[in-house]
């Protein structure tokens, strides 16, 4: 498959998840709630997550405005980390955050991400980089224990 058709082809992806997220909604139950907005662009993330009792994220949703990155970002987010523990999830922010400034992890890590791998490009723009960690920033803050709003300003 030539770049070109690659390229197309990780724009509709981006574009489906943007068009038509996934997880997005509130919750019944949260054990985890937090928003996080990124000043600079306007984006805003409200997160919640529901765990079991053994620490697995149960359920996830999401609700917020921004970009189609910010939104598609956090639809892929949501599929990838749902059912896993929250030390895989964490490993998983980790691993996104780490992607999209070029650094290098396993395929395995990488294909833990789902679709949310496809945003390994988006390092090339660096303006948008902020727009596609806001929801795996999010989701490691309520998993450690941070809710509430914040902004990402901690981040710069």
């Amino acid at each position: 498959m030539g770049l070109s058709k690659l390229n197309s082809l990780y724009r509709e992806v981006i574009l489906d998840h943007s068009d038509h997220p996934h997880n997005k909604h509130l919750l019944d139950h949260a054990d985890k709630t937090i928003t996080l907005k990124n000043p600079t662009c306007g984006d805003v993330i409200n997160l919640e997550i529901e765990l079991t009792d053994d620490d697995k994220i149960k359920n996830i949703g999401f609700t917020g405005e921004g970009c189609t990155i910010s939104q598609s970002s956090a639809s892929m987010m949501t599929d990838a980390v749902k059912g896993k523990s929250k030390e895989d999830a964490l490993h998983m922010a980790k691993t996104f955050s780490d992607m999209v400034i070029g650094k290098k992890h396993s395929q395995e890590d990488l294909d833990q991400l789902e679709d949310a791998a496809i945003l390994s490009s988006i390092m090339s723009f660096p303006a948008r980089i902020k727009c596609a960690t806001l929801s795996w920033w999010a989701l490691q803050r309520a998993l450690l224990g941070e809710e509430g709003t914040q902004t990402t300003e901690k981040e710069d």
